[in-house]
């Protein structure tokens, strides 16, 4: 049995990876968020799910929950406080196994026209490159997800991965699809370990994502 659980589990990612896993015959789900026992009652009555309201902001509510856990997803990887509390305990509780969901950019890798628009769409990368490093630094056996620009499409669940140090020309990929991957590497956790790994649909190397 799989104990896995999803740090913001009512993000426009876990809606997807939430259905995704309970197709899964082996897996224990704890769902963290801030009012998950009320935005998230829908799965309050499945015996594999467990129902957590914190905030991961908060290392004592992070202490808590981190407990018997084999495999944390972060919902976002863009904050410097919430990727040090995350880390942090997840060695005290002895926890390896980490997935975070994190944007392109973050190496300079989106280059051309491309790379133009999403600089001008995105602003200073600063604080979001700081965030990652901490992921990157952490010790921990990681994969960090550097999502295309991400929109909603149950039609379109391929999805092609760039590994780190390779140009990132793909513009878009679906919620569904990282959800599906992310389903994935939870299901083969030795998929993608320790790397940072970009996320796009297959074939959508244009100027900007198609949605704008």
């Amino acid at each position: 049995m799989k104990r896995i659980i999803l740090l913001g589990a009512t993000s426009n990612i876990s809606k997807f990876l939430i259905p995704e896993l309970l197709n899964q015959s082996d897996v224990q789900l704890t769902l963290f968020a801030r009012h998950a026992t009320s935005r998230l009652q829908a799965y309050a009555t499945k015996a594999n799910v467990q129902l957590v309201d914190g905030n991961w902001n908060d290392p004592n509510d992070l202490k808590t929950v981190l407990i018997n856990k084999d495999i944390v997803y972060l919902a976002t990887g863009h904050f410097m406080t919430a990727n040090k509390n995350v880390v942090h305990a997840m060695k005290e509780k002895g926890i390896e196994r980490l997935i975070v969901a994190g944007g392109l950019g973050i190496y300079d890798e989106v280059t051309g026209e491309f790379g133009r628009w999403n600089a001008q769409m995105m602003g200073d990368y600063t604080e979001i490159k700081r965030a990652a490093k901490i992921i990157d630094d952490s010790g921990l056996n990681y994969t960090f997800l550097r999502m295309a620009w991400l929109y909603n499409d149950p039609q379109h669940t391929e999805y092609t991965i760039i590994p780190q140090g390779e140009e990132f020309k793909d513009t878009q990929v679906t919620r569904q699809a990282v959800a599906r991957l992310i389903a994935n590497i939870m299901q083969h956790p030795n998929l993608y370990q320790q790397a940072s790994i970009g996320v796009a649909e297959p074939n959508t190397a244009w100027s900007k994502p198609s949605f704008y």
